[in-house]
């Protein structure tokens, strides 16, 4: 016999409309719905939230159109230098 079968369903709605009442069994059915309502509405506004604090996220990471990117102050390429050798060393021994 299995556990969940129609019949003992019944009997256990049965049960339970006896003991609480229709009235109490509608206010918690719809107190049920209302919080389930409202989680769904939080998620929905928690994923809004999170879509826009990353569009503002990547906006200040860009420059804006048509500006070129200026380099960061004090950042020099070390591959391109104007420093002459030093004395006697030779071309090998250079590194950038």
């Amino acid at each position: 016999m299995d556990l969940f079968s129609p019949r003992h369903l019944l009997i256990i709605l049965v049960v339970v409309l006896l003991v609480f009442g229709t009235k109490k069994l509608r206010n918690i059915g719809s107190d049920l719905g209302a919080a389930v309502r409202g989680f769904k509405k939080g998620m929905s506004d928690g994923e809004q939230d999170d879509q826009a604090q990353a569009a503002q996220a990547a906006q200040k990471q860009l420059p804006p159109a048509g500006t070129p990117a200026a380099p960061p102050s004090g950042a020099r390429d070390a591959e391109f230098h104007d420093t002459p050798p030093a004395p006697g060393a030779r071309q090998d021994d250079r590194r950038a």
